[in-house]
C-alpha cells in the first residue's frame, strides 16, 4: 500500500518470513501473542500444493510456510527508501495468526484507512485499520468474512455512502472470482453487494483482483486490476499481469473503458520471472504525479517494485465498453 505524507511517499509494505530449514521437516510459522513461533511438522506429512502452502495429510488443513507483517518506509523522491519505520505492524488477533498481507491505503474523511489481507486457521478474510500518522493504528476488525480479499476503498461518498471493490473467491467453480461492490455508511458495516467486472480475455480468465485503490480523473474512476492466466500444471497458481478500467464517477457498478494487458513480468528480470512465486506482478499502490502515475507492485512475491507509466498512453489504450449506455 502507498500514500502520500508529509511531502513523502509512504509505502506499506509486506514482509514475508520463513523459518531456516531442517532436514526431514517443514516448518510452518504462525504469530501467537504477538510473536512469531513455528510448528514443526515431519516432511512426510505434507503434500506440497505451490511454494507458499503445503496440505497436512493427516488433516487435510492447509498451512502457509511464511508469515507476514507490515512494515513502514518513506521516499522522498517515490523511487528509493530513505527511511524505515521503527514500529512494524504485526498480527494481534486469532484471525491474523498466519499473518497480514497486502495492505491498500486510501485517505478518506480525514484519515488514512488501510484495507489488508488477514489470514488465519478460519481462513483469508480483509480487515481494516486506520492511522493518522503511520505510527499508530486503530484496527476495525474483520469488514469481508473468508474468503474475500483485494479489498479497495473509494476516496468519495457515491450516492451518499462509502463504496468498496471486493474479491470473493467461492468454493462451487461456476465460474472465475469476479470483483464486487459493496456499500456502506460507515466504513464497517457493509452490504448491498453487486458483481463488478468478470475476466473477458484468457490473461485474466483464472481470476481478477483489484489492485490500489481507484483513483478519481475527469472521466470516472480509474481501476488498475490484476488478472491471472491458468496455470500449465495442477496447483500452479498461474501467471499474473495487469490492466486497467474505467468506472463511472457516479455509477461505479458501470465499466465504461477497459484495457488489454499493460503490466508483465518481465523474463529478463529475475525478481518478476524466478522469485518466490515466478511469473507474478501484483500492483497495490499508486501515486498520481498529473502527466504520469507511480504504480507500486509486488515482484514474485519476492520484492517491490516501482513502474512509471504515461498517463497519456495508459488511457491511449483503454477501450469503450460495449455495454456501456
Amino acid at each position: 500500500g502507498v500514500a502520500a505524507h508529509r511531502g513523502a511517499v509512504v509505502l506499506l509494505v509486506r514482509v514475508a518470513e520463513r523459518p531456516e530449514a531442517w532436514a526431514g521437516w517443514v516448518g510452518l510459522p504462525r504469530w501467537s501473542e504477538g510473536r512469531l513461533v513455528t510448528d514443526w511438522v515431519p516432511e512426510a506429512e505434507v503434500q506440497w500444493i505451490d511454494p507458499r502452502v503445503v496440505r497436512l495429510r493427516s488433516t487435510g488443513q492447509v498451512r502457509l510456510t511464511f508469515a507476514s507483517h507490515l512494515r513502514i518506509a518513506r521516499s522522498a523522491d517515490g523511487f528509493h527508501v530513505d527511511a524505515w519505520g521503527a514500529t512494524p505492524l504485526v498480527p494481534q488477533s486469532p484471525w491474523e495468526e498466519y499473518g497480514i498481507e497486502d495492505p491498500r491505503i486510501t485517505w478518506l474523511d480525514g484519515r488514512y484507512w488501510v484495507t489488508y489481507v488477514a489470514v488465519s486457521r478460519w481462513g483469508v478474510a480483509t480487515a481494516l485499520a486506520s492511522t493518522d500518522d503511520f505510527e499508530s493504528f486503530h484496527r476495525h476488525g474483520i469488514i469481508f468474512a473468508p474468503e474475500n480479499k483485494d479489498v479497495v476503498l473509494l476516496s468519495e461518498r457515491v450516492g451518499g455512502r462509502w463504496a468498496a471493490i471486493h474479491r470473493p473467491a467461492p468454493a462451487t467453480p461456476l465460474g472465475p472470482p469476479g470483483m464486487w461492490l459493496a456499500f456502506s455508511s460507515d466504513l464497517e458495516h457493509w452490504g448491498g453487494h453487486r458483481p463488478l467486472v468478470w475476466p473477458l480475455g484468457h490473461w485474466e480468465s483464472a481470476r481478477t483482483g483489484a489492485g490500489p485503490p481507484p483513483l478519481r480523473t475527469a472521466e470516472g474512476w480509474l481501476l488498475i486490476y490484476h488478472g491471472v492466466a491458468p496455470g500449465q500444471r495442477p496447483h500452479d497458481i498461474g501467471r499474473y499481469q495487469a490492466g486497467a478500467l474505467v468506472l463511472s464517477a457516479d455509477n461505479p457498478a458501470r465499466v465504461l473503458r477497459r484495457s488489454r494487458p499493460v503490466l508483465a513480468p518481465q523474463t529478463e528480470t529475475e525478481e518478476e520471472e524466478r522469485g518466490f512465486v515466478p511469473g507474478v506482478v501484483f500492483p497495490t499502490g499508486l501515486v498520481d504525479r498529473g502527466e504520469t502515475l507511480l504504480v507500486y507492485y509486488g515482484a514474485a512475491d519476492t520484492c517491490t517494485a516501482v513502474v512509471e507509466w504515461s498517463r497519456q498512453e495508459l488511457e491511449a489504450v483503454m477501450e469503450p465498453v460495449a455495454s456501456a449506455p
